[in-house]
């Protein structure tokens, strides 16, 4: 039996029953992923987790997104500091065989504010950078263009990415449980470490509707900063619209 098949997967989807403390809206995500060795993202891991595996393979993921409506739970959107774009560099992990989630080895952002909060609240490796987002509409669809130049040299240099990409035509909807888009992609822990001790946090929303994606450009240096190599196949693609989210705080792992 395969790892993924002993994991309860849908446990951490449900909603917590924890205060919520801020509330975010996520658009235009692209899901783009590569096999890589699960030996070589385990040295790059907390040893307390363990690198998440679908039937016995390991990935490596880029998902770029543009965030708004960021507020803290009660007040409403502050104007000028409350949307911004990102792009994450992550893997897929569990701990102790229990609540599957994503370790991030980078998040550029363009704003210095998020940057900020982030890395004190939630000890995540936030990094500034230069983003370009552009979002237009072709025959019904999205056409995303996005590129990206951190800036931050809290963060290894040089790091780049220009991606565009959009949904394909044909349905979408919510992935299966144990297929691999549901492994890769309904994700809703996160986990960090700080001063040696393992934290996690929560994020809820509604499952992704997910399209097929096309890939029209991809040049990135995130992977390799990260001090991963990965194949020059084209990666797995997907692609949602939009989700409102939840976001929970951040708790030490015992």
């Amino acid at each position: 039996m395969h790892q993924h098949d002993t994991i309860d997967r849908i446990s951490p989807s449900l909603e917590p029953d924890q205060p919520v403390v801020m509330l975010q809206n996520w658009l235009h995500l692209g899901f783009f992923h590569w096999e890589v060795p699960a030996a070589e993202l385990q040295r790059l891991i907390p040893p307390q987790l363990t690198v998440d595996t679908f039937e016995g393979k390991a990935y490596i993921g880029i998902v770029p997104f543009t965030i708004t409506g960021v507020r803290p739970v009660l007040l409403p959107p502050l104007p000028g500091v409350s949307s911004f774009d990102e792009v994450n560099v992550r893997t897929y992990v569990h701990h102790k065989g229990t609540n599957p989630g994503v370790f991030f080895f980078s998040l550029d952002c363009n704003s210095t504010l998020a940057v900020n909060a982030a890395r004190a609240a939630y000890h995540l490796p936030y990094f500034d950078a230069r983003i370009e987002f552009t979002a237009r509409e072709e025959r019904g669809l999205s056409r995303i263009d996005y590129v990206v130049h951190r800036e931050d040299e809290r963060g290894p240099l040089p790091a780049h990415a220009h991606l565009q990409y959009g949904p394909l035509e044909g349905p979408s909807g919510p992935s299966s449980p144990g297929t691999l888009e549901h492994f890769l992609i309904e994700r809703y822990i996160l986990y960090a470490e700080h001063e040696h001790h393992l934290h996690r946090a929560r994020v809820h929303h509604q499952p992704y509707h997910v399209h097929r994606a096309e890939l029209a450009r991809l040049e990135e240096t995130l992977i390799w900063s990260a001090g991963i190599k990965r194949g020059e196949e084209a990666p797995l693609r997907h692609y949602a619209r939009e989700v409102n989210v939840k976001i929970y705080p951040l708790e030490r792992v015992p």
